[in-house]
């Protein structure tokens, strides 16, 4: 049996998914991934840290790893259970996610010290995120220097997109020094890309569609014809979209004068603007859409109807990128169970000929547009961990035939 193994670690969780090949992992590019055990450790670096469990097949344990205060002791109970289990010698590679690739990397790469190196430089472009995508990789090849690693690049979806709607207007040679709109979620955005023919009935391939990724990072996506043409967010993974503690696009005049004016270091400014702010910042409460949904304080009513104007203006914004709109999709966890936002944007999308099938949407159905919506609407979980993992047997695969 050959497996594959997935982390996807952030600032205070490490999800881990393990995948076996469906068939032998020579047989080329019809052999598939099938998920065997999916988990999470919680709460790192918090007093309440735990792991869960949220999916194993039969003959492996439903026992899970031990629970652990940080990302070493998270990796390092997850090697300790898969050498229980009797499958850490199975896997073949491990696939982590890693959110920004920057300008050298646009496919699934094979790591090693030189492109770990150059993925921690870009550690200031995404700082809630590089540094604990980069930790578990630095940690496997200390214990297990031989094992493949390989990274998948929350950027690469969409280093095709079209020059206007990458630059900047600032002068031209600072573009080719790196400081360009990357966007982000790509990982998301090429699960849900890969599974609309499935999902869509006779999905046309041109179709214009927007996907909104909306979880505590929040982002939307214009992609046609399986490429993206343009994303919310752009140099960091701060603009675009409030999102759950971070600001989403903001007058950069604004930063300026909280230097200049206000007296803050910048070091207050990154707090503010990435930790303090958002929906969090908005309404005083919470970063939990599911916490805002249920007050009924002002404030919290105020920041879901800001969101939901955001989002709205955002997907007329890609429309226009797209030539028109065909197909909205919802994904994370905000887009899969919120169904008070999906209502919401959708009203303010009208203009566009978007209806919502009111008792759909409550049951966040696959398809919540009615009969009479010249846009289909559409409720879509994503897997990042799937497409890492599909990646991860892809490169494998060619790597046997050189």
């Amino acid at each position: 049996m050959a497996n594959i193994l997935v982390i996807n670690s952030g600032s205070s969780s490490l999800k881990f998914a393990l995948f076996d090949t469906a068939g032998p992992v020579d047989s080329g590019p019809s052999s598939s991934v099938n998920a065997l055990v999916k988990g999470q450790f919680s709460g790192l670096g918090t007093d309440r840290y735990d792991v869960s469990m949220t999916r194993h097949k039969p003959g492996i344990s439903a026992v899970s790893p031990g629970s652990a205060p940080g990302h070493h002791a998270a990796v390092a109970s997850l090697l300790i259970w898969l050498e229980r289990q009797e499958l850490l010698d199975e896997i073949i590679a491990v696939g982590h996610r890693v959110v920004h690739g920057g300008q050298h990397f646009h496919q699934a790469t094979q790591l090693d010290e030189q492109k770990v190196a150059l993925l921690e430089a870009l550690t200031p472009l995404a700082p809630l995120h590089q540094p604990y995508s980069l930790a578990p990789i630095k940690i496997l090849g200390e214990r297990l220097p031989d094992l493949v690693q390989i990274a998948c690049f929350d950027t690469a979806f969409h280093a095709h997109q079209p020059l206007e709607a990458k630059q900047f207007a600032l002068p031209y040679a600072m573009f080719d020094r790196g400081f360009q709109r990357y966007g982000f979620h790509g990982l998301s955005y090429d699960y849900i890309t890969r599974r609309l023919p499935t999902i869509i009935p006779d999905f046309n391939h041109d179709a214009r569609v927007v996907v909104a990724h909306l979880g505590n990072g929040a982002s939307l996506c214009a992609i046609q014809a399986g490429t993206s043409l343009a994303s919310t967010m752009g140099f960091t993974a701060l603009e675009g979209l409030p999102m759950g503690t971070r600001c989403g696009s903001i007058d950069a005049g604004l930063v300026l004068h909280l230097i200049a004016r206000e007296g803050m270091t910048t070091d207050e400014v990154t707090t503010l603007l990435y930790k303090e702010s958002g929906l969090l910042g908005l309404s005083g409460i919470s970063s939990d859409m599911r916490a805002l949904l249920n007050s009924d304080r002002p404030r919290a009513q105020q920041a879901v109807t800001h969101y939901c104007y955001r989002i709205a203006r955002e997907i007329g914004s890609l429309s226009a990128a797209l030539g028109g709109l065909d197909h909205i999709v919802f994904t994370a966890g905000v887009g899969e169970h919120a169904a008070p936002v999906r209502e919401q944007v959708a009203a303010l999308c009208q203009w566009l000929g978007v209806n919502l099938d009111g008792e759909a949407n409550q049951a966040s159905q696959s398809c919540i547009s009615s009969t009479t919506s010249r846009v289909g609407v559409w409720v879509i979980p994503t897997d990042e961990e799937q497409v890492i993992a599909e990646d991860c047997l892809t490169m494998y695969q060619k790597a046997l035939t050189q």
